[in-house]
């Protein structure tokens, strides 16, 4: 044969194939769907699947980092706040109420023993104990009705009578050793009998004090507590006496 005919005879391809079977999207009544193309696999990016357990797939690509919200550092603050600041804040209120508390010294009423603008730390524990004791340096609500607090010192116990007299203190007839004077008591010729519950306070200046010879014994419920040490000025730091 010449070419011309060889190109004019159909080649044999062999026996005929039947036509794959097509995947049906919208029903499953077709054959078997064909084989996934390996290529396709291999660059598709893999699924996960939500952390939430939702089933949402997400891409495997690296998409924008997620940013804490307002939420989150708010909770955080809330959450310093509870643990951490406001038992602090308690446990300060309760030792101011209960124990003990800080005050500063203002006026002349206590020299030469207490100056102005000295600080002191007064506790309260004691007395819930027992009473004030002769000689204890109180601080105590005024009195007279004045928002400001005293320093005084108890010179006179529950049932006791307190006179001046000769420019000293007599209880109950008795000189009182006042080794913190450095001057005489004002005031002679009067007398005073404690009632019961209270006690009579004066200020370490007996010539420049308004104490309970001006207006009279003071109830315990009125007395803060009893100042018990000096913390400021430094060089003073120490126990009132």
């Amino acid at each position: 044969m010449d070419d011309a005919t060889l190109s004019q005879i159909p080649e044999d391809k062999g026996p005929a194939q039947p036509a794959p079977a097509k995947s049906r999207a919208l029903d499953g009544t077709g054959s078997r769907s064909p084989l996934p193309d390996s290529t396709a696999a291999f660059d598709a990016p893999p699924t996960t699947r939500d952390p939430a357990g939702a089933g949402a797939a997400h891409s495997g690509a690296a998409g924008p980092a997620p940013q804490v919200g307002a939420k989150s550092r708010w909770g955080g603050l809330a959450r310093d706040v509870v643990g951490t600041i406001l038992p602090a804040v308690l446990i300060a209120l309760l030792i101011h109420v209960f124990l003990a508390q800080a005050t500063r010294v203002y006026g002349q009423s206590m020299q030469p023993n207490l100056h102005t603008n000295e600080r002191l730390v007064v506790e309260k524990l004691s007395y819930r104990f027992h009473g004030p004791r002769r000689g204890d340096v109180v601080v105590l609500h005024d009195p007279s009705g004045g928002s400001e607090l005293l320093i005084k010192r108890v010179v006179g116990l529950p049932g006791e009578r307190v006179t001046v007299a000769d420019g000293q203190v007599f209880i109950d007839g008795v000189a009182l050793e006042e080794p913190y004077l450095n001057q005489e008591t004002q005031g002679n010729g009067r007398s005073w009998l404690v009632p019961p519950l209270q006690v009579f306070v004066m200020g370490d200046n007996r010539q420049a004090s308004r104490d309970s010879r001006s207006f009279g014994a003071v109830g315990l419920d009125q007395i803060i507590g009893r100042a018990l040490f000096r913390y400021w000025p430094l060089d003073l730091f120490g126990l009132l006496r």
